[in-house]
């Protein structure tokens, strides 16, 4: 099915509005956070366009915090990109879960969903079916969009806002490090599942960061890992 023959069909359309629809209240948070990301991005020296790219082809704004951190630390751009990726290894339990929803679906359109894929949309869409409603891959890739638009648009003025302060530390934009972690800590939490894998995620870094000699940035990989691990063993029992 071509984008064009998409949006003549009826139930993909409506599925693909609903989602946009009901995304909105949750992608005011991501808005939050994502104007605290620009924030870093500039201090990483990064423009508004470099952002905006950045949060189109990445899009996952935990990941790209603590790449940004890292490096704005002094870390090298491999290690930035592999903490960034071990705090992001939960969208992979994520991903696999929707195999009915990729189905016999094209492979753009797989790849598409799995772009799209955050915390927010996947828990709304079982929510919505929880409820009795009928939501399914559209409705996903709706709210994913929803996400996505805010997120580089929240980046981007971000970005663009602190590049145009001479001294962002004077505003107290230091903190936005700090500020945009609680935010996203805050919208990861989904109820006492969670509470085992960031328990064990915490114990890790703070024994790794105690005991070893390693550098802050491979501890943060350490807990990222030990954390995916606990939530796929929980996730498979």
């Amino acid at each position: 099915m071509t984008l064009q023959e998409i949006t003549r069909s009826s139930p993909a359309r409506s599925q693909l509005t609903a989602g946009l629809r009901d995304i909105l209240p949750l992608a005011v948070g991501v808005g939050v956070y994502g104007l605290a990301f620009g924030l870093l991005a500039a201090q990483a020296q990064m423009d508004g366009l470099q952002t905006g790219v950045m949060g189109t082809i990445v899009f996952a704004g935990s990941s790209q915090i603590i790449a940004v951190e890292r490096l704005v630390a002094g870390a090298g751009a491999g290690a930035a990109l592999l903490a960034g990726l071990a705090l992001n290894l939960r969208l992979l339990l994520i991903t696999a879960s929707l195999r009915d929803e990729f189905a016999g679906r094209p492979w753009w359109q797989v790849v598409l969903g799995v772009h799209l894929a955050t915390d927010e949309n996947w828990a709304l869409m079982h929510a919505m079916r929880a409820r009795g409603r009928r939501t399914g891959y559209w409705y996903l890739v709706g709210g994913g969009l929803g996400l996505v638009a805010v997120w580089v648009l929240a980046t981007v003025a971000g970005a663009s806002f602190a590049t145009a302060v001479p001294e962002p530390k004077a505003l107290g934009m230091d903190f936005a490090f700090t500020a945009a972690f609680i935010a996203i800590l805050r919208s990861l939490w989904s109820g006492s599942a969670m509470l085992l894998p960031w328990i064990g995620s915490i114990v890790v870094v703070l024994l790794a960061g105690l005991l070893t000699p390693l550098d802050p940035t491979w501890t943060l990989i350490l807990g990222g890992l030990s954390g995916a691990a606990i939530a796929g063993v929980l996730g498979s029992d």
